[in-house]
């Protein structure tokens, strides 16, 4: 596939006017420090970004800037989603600026730690490898913290949701949960916690003697929703902040049903034997939660329910 590289830089002569009047410079108190090393031009968020004002707001802590990698200070925060998942990850109307809660949490975590940073759209399935092969430095991606993702990478848990089933407006299929669902199509993404989920359905429909599901598993989350509104599923499993999002759209005629006791942690995942990444992201997200600036982040799309008292390593269960 097609991978888009989007590299977060100030627009035009705005870049050049930054580096003149704004630059932010981890060496300002060591002047021969200053006079030998440049300043670093912190990257500002796109205007449609709905958190910009928070985040280029945010100024490095000095501290966690001088524990950063070094590869963090030379080649910038290196960061893979899947862009499609509304609200956390969407391309802005240029068809290629990340926006949402994802892309806006790794802008402000590479500017609390002083440094630039990319985002790179890859399809799921290709984020962790891409990770554990030292391509991107982390993975943030509607990611949830299980204890078989920890066999391949550690995350820094960043909020907690919940999972919901998408319908029909007027639910004409009467889904009201996860028994509804015995002998119906059901369309997830693939290699998820909603596939993983959806499996866990269909193993109880099958235990009690009901008919089994059909599962109709997809790339993207954009690709499951469709076979909902085409009448090919009866219903999608998927993270409950993409239903609601998508069922506050009037275009698609969609509905939103909230599946209690699913909530659980999702984490920015990254190489277990690069300690002082995890470090630095844990010290970030944290820094981030006592300012007040995260809650601020998740205020501006609308996640407020999400939040996290701080940020706890590989806490899923």
């Amino acid at each position: 596939m097609n991978t888009r590289i989007l590299t977060m830089l100030t627009a035009g002569g705005l870049l050049a006017a930054t580096a003149a009047c704004g630059a932010q410079s981890l060496d300002a108190g060591d002047s021969s420090a200053a006079a030998s090393a440049p300043a670093v031009v912190l990257d500002q968020a796109p205007a449609e970004e709905k958190a910009a004002d928070v985040i280029n707001a945010i100024t490095p802590d000095p501290e966690l800037a001088a524990k950063a990698p070094a590869s963090l200070k030379s080649g910038g925060l290196k960061v893979v989603s899947s862009i499609g998942y509304p609200p956390m990850e969407l391309y802005a109307s240029d068809g290629k600026t990340a926006i949402g809660f994802d892309p806006a949490l790794a802008r402000a975590i590479a500017r609390k730690l002083g440094v630039k940073v990319t985002i790179t759209d890859e399809e799921f399935n290709s984020q962790i490898p891409g990770v554990l092969t030292g391509r991107y430095d982390f993975v943030i991606s509607s990611m949830s913290d299980t204890p078989e993702r920890q066999g391949q990478v550690t995350f820094v848990d960043y909020v907690q949701a919940g999972a919901a089933l998408l319908v029909k407006k007027g639910n004409p299929a009467g889904v009201a949960g996860p028994a509804d669902l015995c002998g119906k199509t059901v369309s997830v993404v693939d290699n998820g916690s909603s596939m993983e989920l959806a499996e866990d359905y269909d193993a109880a429909c099958k235990k009690d003697g009901k008919p089994a599901m059909d599962i109709l598993k997809f790339p993207g989350d954009t690709e499951a929703m469709l076979q909902v509104g085409n009448g090919r599923a009866q219903a999608s499993v998927t993270d409950y902040v993409v239903a609601a999002y998508k069922a506050a759209d009037p275009k698609l005629e969609m509905e939103a049903i909230t599946l209690d006791g699913t909530a659980s942690p999702w984490g920015i995942g990254m190489k277990p034997d690069n300690k002082q990444l995890i470090d630095s992201v844990q010290g970030a997200l944290d820094s981030l939660i006592k300012s007040g600036e995260y809650g601020k982040l998740l205020k501006a799309w609308n996640l407020d329910a999400l939040a996290v008292e701080s940020a706890v390593v590989n806490g899923g269960k």
